[in-house]
């Protein structure tokens, strides 16, 4: 175990615009008839140097993946050039716009069911949420009729918005806290990519049980599925690379607050790794010991993220406090 980097401070949470009238590449809502769902266009202006290159790869250069390209070239009005159809050999002139229909071809597999989203940001490419403990992210057993995924269906049917549900990373169902969800595909991979990078930072909170020694460091243990269950995780010397970053905020008599950073991000990486240290989060049921009568989940929350717009690079914070069931936790006597 080596030493912690130091602490990152916890910011405010940051609203920006939904329209950057200097941003390079903007985004366009249209109806194309009366009632019918708005569709989403992305636009580049052809700048100087890029005059002579063709449209697939004027597209690629501002990270739209291939098949995000062939999607569009195949659909009515998916590729334009100053509002014209064009073929995606069409050879650009400086001045020139190239749009993209980045929306979604055809309705969601996701049956909407109508129910509270905290949204705390959100523009023609992205949402931040701030999802409560206890509601899973996709339709699954148990949860087949009420999801993250199955409420923001219904929010974008509602808004008259072609959009599926294209979550850039996910939560279990017992955390809580922030997560960003694109609206279209060539936003999820731009998103995606970014992901693991100094570009997009998540910072989480966790009450684990007792008081882990040294008070700050980074796990390194690799991370592997239990032989014996589909569910269960564990450090084992064939898993895949994990690190973690931890550090001590608060210690009360039989709990410790946590500021925790992801350098990888594995199935269960935070309560495998606390677990393997000998200080499983409190009411952990599958690392730890369950405890409904102190918590009816394991104590972990989203609670810091920073990433970049896709597509014009604007820096976003935000942030989510310790919810109230954690901060009991830490009141408790010894």
């Amino acid at each position: 175990m080596a030493a912690g980097r130091e602490a990152i401070a916890f910011r405010p949470a940051v609203i920006y615009n939904k329209w950057d009238k200097n941003a390079k590449k903007r985004f366009i809502f249209n109806k194309n008839k009366e009632g019918a769902a708005r569709v989403r266009y992305l636009e580049f202006s052809v700048l100087p140097e890029e005059a002579g290159k063709r449209v697939d790869a004027i597209l690629r250069s501002h990270g739209l993946s291939t098949s995000a390209i062939r999607r569009s070239k195949h659909r009515e009005h998916g590729l334009l050039v100053d509002g014209e159809d064009i073929y995606t050999s069409y050879l650009v002139h400086a001045g020139q716009v190239v749009a993209i229909l980045a929306d979604d071809n055809a309705p969601s597999d996701i049956i909407p069911n109508e129910g509270p989203v905290d949204i705390l940001y959100e523009d023609g490419d992205l949402l931040v949420v701030d999802k409560p403990a206890g509601l899973a992210v996709h339709p699954c057993a148990g949860s087949w009729e009420d999801s993250l995924g199955a409420r923001l269906v219904h929010y974008y049917r509602q808004i008259g918005l072609a959009a599926d549900f294209h979550p850039v990373h996910r939560l279990d169902k017992g955390t809580s806290g922030l997560m960003v969800v694109a609206k279209h595909p060539a936003a999820q991979h731009i998103l995606t990519k970014q992901l693991h990078t100094g570009g997009f930072h998540r910072e989480y909170l966790a009450v684990c049980e007792g008081h882990p020694s040294p008070t700050a460091g980074i796990i390194d243990a690799p991370i592997g599925r239990s032989d014996d269950s589909y569910i269960r995780q564990e450090v084992r010397p064939d898993g895949k690379s994990a690190r973690t970053h931890y550090e001590i905020l608060e210690q009360s008599g039989r709990f410790s607050l946590l500021r925790l950073v992801l350098e990888t991000g594995r199935t269960h990486q935070i309560r495998v790794h606390m677990a393997h240290l000998g200080h499983p989060l409190a009411g952990d049921f599958l690392y730890g010991t369950e405890d409904p009568g102190l918590i009816s989940r394991p104590a972990l929350h989203s609670a810091h993220l920073e990433l970049a717009q896709p597509f014009t690079g604007k820096q976003l914070t935000f942030g989510s406090p310790l919810p109230e069931d954690m901060a009991r936790l830490m009141e408790l006597p010894t």
